[in-house]
């Protein structure tokens, strides 16, 4: 077979994959992930139930790979950016500046960690995932009490755990009742609390 026509299938099978775990995101914003179907995934997405069957095998398979497709970052840009007080402040500020204009997938991605807890086939994925969050957040904790920009009485993983949680936290709030959370003066509220409350006295402010 032509090596065109091989990736002219796989464009169409990678676009076909897109358009199910978009719709599927859609129907879990929508409805929770306890409502979600192959048939209405396909349904919503305008392909037949044997297509969805196809990509996907069963309705588990789908929920994790929708669930692994949602946890790109909510940050960008900070992969340049080395590990210490600045970049976790730059990370707070802008997972909070991000939820004005949260698109389906991050909202799908809260949905379904919020479910983890009582979702088996959910669950290790979380986890998973917040393990890595929080390691990331230790590292930052860990180099700037090694370059002297965070206070050495600091616990790197008690900060880890706070601010995934108070981030979780702002988010599903802001879901429930966008009115209520203003993100852009909780992200300097936010960020100016952990500058304080991280940093050595010499290095505040």
């Amino acid at each position: 077979m032509p090596t065109s026509t091989r990736r002219t299938q796989q464009e169409r099978r990678d676009q076909a994959e897109a358009a199910l775990l978009a719709a599927a995101a859609e129907l879990v914003v929508e409805q929770g992930v306890r409502s979600l179907t192959l048939a209405r995934v396909g349904e919503r997405a305008g392909y037949s139930r044997g297509i969805v069957t196809h990509h996907f095998g069963a309705k588990q398979t789908l929920v994790e790979r929708l669930a692994r497709a949602t946890q790109a970052g909510f940050v960008p840009g900070l992969d340049g950016v080395a590990p210490g007080l600045d970049r976790l402040l730059r990370l707070i500020d802008g997972y909070l500046g991000a939820l004005s204009s949260i698109g389906v997938f991050n909202q799908a991605f809260l949905l379904l960690w919020a479910e983890a807890p009582t979702q088996p086939e959910l669950a290790p994925i979380f986890r998973e995932r917040d393990d890595a969050f929080r390691a990331d957040l230790r590292d930052d904790v860990e180099a700037g009490i090694a370059d002297g920009t965070i206070d050495p009485g600091a616990a790197p993983d008690d900060v880890a755990v706070a601010v995934v949680g108070q981030l979780r936290g702002i988010a599903l709030q802001r879901l429930l009742d966008p009115r209520s959370v203003d993100t852009e003066q909780l992200r300097r509220g936010v960020t100016g609390f952990w500058r304080r409350a991280l940093s050595r006295p010499a290095a505040a402010g």
